[in-house]
């Protein structure tokens, strides 16, 4: 089961990652993306190889040490979750730097290699965005905040 859930992990991701990618400006893009539930997938994925193992993870997670992070990440049920862990942050911040973009007017060819850096090397695609982001100040954006 752990092997299917693996596979299933990004296959269920995939799409999203597809309609920002590919379909950018696409009305129904807009609408699926702009749901955080978009996540709850590979959060069920994630659910079902944490839990079972709730007893073995709470430890490494609560204390954490590079000793037993690895044995935990060490083990197939360890790598799946650590994977689902993975794809589904990576999708939550990809989905967000999509929705900034939007509102900023990035160009959706800027958007593409940002978004494929993400999937990738998630902390890295969101360094990009970070680095390119202040170049394009959206309606949004450019308002006066008002305090009080």
């Amino acid at each position: 089961m752990t092997a299917t859930l693996f596979t299933l992990t990004f296959a269920v991701a995939a799409p999203f990652w597809a309609l920002m990618i590919l379909l950018p400006r696409w009305s129904w893009t807009a609408r699926i993306i702009s749901s955080p539930l978009i996540v709850l997938p590979v959060v069920a994925i994630y659910g079902l190889l944490v839990v079972p193992a709730f007893g073995d993870v709470l430890p490494a997670v609560t204390a954490p040490t590079l000793d037993g992070v690895r044995d935990l990440l060490g083990t197939s049920d360890g790598a799946a979750a650590g994977w689902a862990h993975m794809i589904a942050f990576d999708l939550f911040v990809g989905r967000w730097a999509w929705l900034d973009s939007r509102e900023r007017g990035v160009p959706a060819l800027v958007m593409a290699p940002v978004l494929v850096l993400t999937i990738l090397f998630g902390p890295l695609g969101l360094a990009a965005y970070l680095a390119v982001r202040p170049r394009w100040r959206g309606p949004r954006a450019a308002e006066p905040q008002h305090l009080g």
